[in-house]
C-alpha cells in the first residue's frame, strides 16, 4: 500500500493510462467522443479551460460526478494544472466504476503554453458571485448561464398585475436589461396586486415607480423605460434590441399588435392573462415552429364577453402566480433549458387550486404565421377588435 503522497500519485499513474496533450488536441479537432473533465479549483479555471470541458473541482468529484457524467462507459479525459490531481481524480473515477478514463499529462499550464485553444469563462465580480450564489450551484445555470442572463434583454409590456411580479423576479434573477413599457400612473387601486409599486409613489408614472423598485432590488439591472402606449407607430422601435417579450397587456388591440409584431420581428412572446380567479400562460414562438396568438384566438371576443379587471375584479394574488410563471418561462428561454410552453397553454384555477395543460396547434391557415399569410403589416387594431 502507498505510504506517501508521491507513492499514491505513482500508484494512480500505474493504474490509469495517461494521454498526451497533443492527442487530446487531435481528438478535440476531430470532434471525437470525449468528456473533458477539469478538476482544478474555481479560481484556477477563471484563467481559461479547454473548450467544452466540464469543470468539477477535485474536492467535489465523488459528490457530483454522477450528475455531471451519468454514463459510466463514456470516454473521459481528466486534466488539472500539471497532471498530479488529474491522476488521482482518474483513479477515483475508476474506483467508482467508470470504465474508460485517462489522465492528461501534463495539464492545462502546458496546454496554454503550447498555444492550444482555450475558453475564458465569463467573469463575475465577487459581489455578483455572492448575489447569484444559488444560481451558480445549479449545473443548468452556473457562471456561464448567469453571465448569459446578465447579457440578456427582456421587454415587459405593461407594468401592472402581471408585469410587476415578472419584472421583479427577472430583475432578481439578474436579467441585465429590462425594458418597461406602460403609459399609466400608479393609483391606489393598483396596489392590491401590482407589487412593484408602493403607496409612496402614488401618482408617479408606473415605469418610473418600477425603475425605482428594480434599482433598489438589483443595481446590476439596467432599466429602459417607455412611458408610452404601444401602438403600430412605435412597436418596432420599442421591440428593437430585446431578446424576449413579456406580454402583460390587458386589452385585445394591444395583444394582437404585440402578436403581429413578434411574428414580423421573430421574437418569442411569453403571454399571460387573468380573469377573476383564473389565469393562463403560454409562450408564442412561431419562428421556432410554434403557434402564435392568432392561432389560439383568430378573432377577439365581443367586449361584453371580455370585461377588464376594472369591470369584473380579480383576486390580487392571481397575477402574482401567472407573472412568476411568465418570468420562469423567460429564464428558460434565455438559458436554453427545459421545455418552454411552446404549443402548450397552462391554465390555473385558483379557487380549485388546479393547473390544466392544453395542447395548441399552429394554424397553417393563420393570416399572420401561416403558410400563406395575408396580414403582412400593422392594422387598425382598435377597429379590428371594436368591430367584433
Amino acid at each position: 500500500m502507498p505510504t506517501t503522497s508521491a507513492e499514491l500519485v505513482a500508484a494512480a499513474r500505474r493504474e490509469v493510462p495517461s494521454v498526451s496533450l497533443e492527442e487530446v488536441r487531435r481528438r478535440l479537432d476531430a470532434r471525437a467522443p470525449m468528456v473533458l473533465l477539469d478538476v482544478r479549483e474555481k479560481d484556477e479555471t477563471r484563467a481559461g479551460v479547454i473548450p467544452g470541458a466540464i469543470v468539477l473541482a477535485r474536492g467535489l468529484l465523488e459528490l457530483s460526478i454522477e450528475q455531471k457524467v451519468p454514463d459510466r462507459a463514456a470516454p473521459i479525459v481528466v486534466y488539472c494544472a500539471g497532471g498530479v490531481r488529474s491522476a488521482l481524480a482518474a483513479k477515483t473515477l475508476v474506483d467508482l466504476g467508470y470504465t474508460s478514463v485517462e489522465s492528461a499529462d501534463p495539464g492545462f499550464v502546458r496546454w496554454k503554453a503550447l498555444g492550444f485553444p482555450i475558453e475564458v469563462p465569463p467573469h463575475l465580480t465577487d459581489a455578483q458571485r455572492e448575489r447569484y450564489s444559488r444560481h451558480l450551484l445549479l449545473p443548468e445555470v452556473g457562471e456561464a448561464g448567469q453571465a448569459k442572463l446578465l447579457a440578456s434583454k427582456v421587454l415587459v409590456l405593461g407594468v401592472g398585475g402581471l408585469g410587476s411580479p415578472a419584472a421583479l423576479y427577472l430583475a432578481a434573477a439578474g436579467v441585465g436589461t429590462l425594458g418597461l413599457a406602460d403609459a399609466d400612473v400608479v393609483e391606489a387601486s393598483n396596489l392590491q396586486r401590482q407589487v412593484l409599486h408602493a403607496t409612496s409613489r402614488l401618482g408617479r408614472l408606473k415605469v418610473e415607480s418600477a425603475a425605482h423598485a428594480i434599482r433598489d432590488l438589483n443595481p446590476d439591472v439596467r432599466v429602459v423605460p417607455f412611458a408610452e402606449r404601444v401602438d403600430a407607430s412605435n412597436v418596432d422601435r420599442i421591440f428593437e434590441g430585446f431578446d424576449v417579450v413579456v406580454d402583460g397587456c390587458d386589452n385585445f388591440p394591444t395583444r394582437y399588435l404585440v402578436n403581429d409584431a413578434s411574428v414580423f420581428l421573430k421574437k418569442p412572446v411569453v403571454h399571460g392573462s387573468i380573469f377573476r380567479f383564473e389565469g393562463q400562460v403560454t409562450t408564442f414562438s412561431p419562428a421556432t415552429g410554434g403557434p402564435c396568438y392568432r392561432c389560439l384566438y383568430p378573432e377577439p371576443p365581443p367586449p361584453e364577453l371580455a370585461p377588464s379587471c376594472q369591470e369584473a375584479g380579480v383576486l390580487g394574488i392571481l397575477p402574482g402566480v401567472i407573472g412568476v410563471l411568465q418570468a420562469t418561462e423567460v429564464v428558460k428561454l434565455l438559458l436554453g433549458r427545459g421545455a418552454p410552453l411552446v404549443g402548450r397553454l397552462l391554465t390555473y384555477d385558483s379557487l380549485r387550486m388546479k393547473f390544466t395543460e392544453l395542447r395548441l396547434r399552429r394554424d397553417e391557415a393563420c393570416p399572420v404565421c401561416g403558410v400563406s399569410p395575408t396580414i403582412t403589416g400593422y392594422l387598425d387594431y382598435e377597429g379590428f377588435c371594436g368591430s367584433r
